[in-house]
This record gives C-alpha cells, structure tokens and sequence, in this order.
C-alpha cells in the first residue's frame, strides 16, 4: 500500500528524469510514483514508456488531456491534488533534475506525521560533493537539522501534507504563471500551517537539468532576461 503519491514534471532530459525514477523506486517505503510528460520530444516520450514498466512508475502524457504548450505545471499540480485528496495521501514532488536517498521519503514522511499543522515540508539540495546548493543558497551555513520557515520553499523535493492539500483548491491557481513554488509556500502559512527544510535529509541536485536555457541566469544573465521577459518565459 502506497504511503505517499510522488510526482515528477518532466520536459525531456530522459537521462536525468530515469536517475530521478530509479532513486524513488529505490525508497524504503512504498510510494505511487506518476511521471507527466509535459510534451516532451518524441525520443524522450519513447523512452519513458520503454522504461515504465521496468522502472516502476506510471506515465501520463499531458498531451493527451491539453493542447496548452508547456510549461503545464498548474495543470499537474492540479491533476495530482485530485489523485492525492481521492487516495487520502499526501503529495511529494520531486523534480526531474533531483535525486534522493533511499530514507529520503520516510524522513519527510515521519517528520510530517510528528508536527501538527505541517504544510510543507522539503529536502535541502545540495551538488555531487553534499555542498548546499540552488535553490537553497539562502540557507546554506545554517546549523540547525531542520528550518522552520517563512521563505518560500522550492518543489525540487518538497511534500504537501493531506491536510494542506485539503484547505487549498489548486484550482485557483493564478493561469498567468509557470511556476507556483513561491505562492503556495506562502499560501500555506497564510492558511494557518507551518513550512520547514530538512538540513538533514539533502537531495542531489542538479539545477535546471531539465530545461537547460535557465542555465544562462549564471552562465549569461543578459541573455536569460531577455528570454524571461520578452518571450514570456519563467514566469513566478
């Protein structure tokens, strides 16, 4: 019996998304791990559907229920709050560019179930060699094992309680963005629930590995804004 519902937006890197795969399959407790493909190229589809069954996860193609171009990340989110609320389990996402331990699910699943009014709950991410790294520079250095926080977190690893879920319809998720990371962060201490960071439970994380463009934020800055603001791209 699944424990928890794990979900992974993928837009191509097959290679990355298959190591994400491969380590949830890995956990030490049962999970329903859901893959949406958010229209990613043919290669990348025929990949996933020949590893699906192999791996141990099921796939859904966003193409088959919207022509709305990727970025769908609304529309997963809001996919997956209905699988979640009707199994009456909470939701992990864990992205295409991350990798976790085999404890890594029980660890936020058990700190979750001891701390009443837990919305969010995510795993800092650090590099190859366990250093701190993006999106959580901004808690790198801190000592203490777990952050209670204000800040908003970052879905590379992060889970939703059942009750959080619950007192929040994704429904009414803003169609103007791509990314809901910073909102629901702070919709859920809004709502009355509290958002902490495991320190001592790190994923690798290998940023932006799945949509390499957002790469020239450090690689050529200038060029990433022209793309985030004149095409429309990025939007938070």
């Amino acid at each position: 019996m699944a424990e928890v519902i794990v979900i992974t937006p993928v837009k191509n890197s097959l290679q990355t998304t298959l190591d994400t795969a491969r380590a949830i399959a890995s956990s030490s407790v049962q999970v329903k791990h859901i893959i949406f493909n958010d229209f990613s190229t043919e290669e990348t589809k025929a990949g996933l559907e020949a590893n699906e069954v192999g791996i141990g996860y099921e796939l859904i193609h966003l193409e088959d229920h919207t022509d709305h171009p990727s970025p769908n990340y609304k529309l997963v989110l809001q996919m997956a709050q209905k699988i979640a609320i009707e199994e009456g389990l909470p939701l992990l996402v864990i992205e295409s560019d991350v990798v976790v331990k085999p404890e890594t699910i029980a660890d936020l699943l058990n700190f979750q179930s001891v701390n009443e009014k837990s919305g969010l709950v995510g795993s800092v991410t650090v590099d190859e060699n366990g250093i701190v790294n993006f999106p959580y520079l901004k808690f790198k250095g801190i000592k203490e094992s777990v952050i209670d926080t204000h800040r908003s977190l970052s879905f590379c690893c992060t889970l939703f309680s059942a009750e959080f879920l619950k007192a929040y319809d994704f429904m009414g998720l803003d169609e103007a963005k791509d990314w809901y990371d910073t909102f629901i962060s702070k919709k859920s201490i809004e709502l009355g629930f509290k958002n902490h960071v495991l320190m001592n439970s790190p994923v690798w994380h290998r940023p932006h590995a799945s949509r390499p463009w957002k790469q020239l934020k450090y690689s050529n800055p200038l060029k990433y804004y022209f793309l985030k603001f004149w095409k429309g791209w990025d939007k938070i």
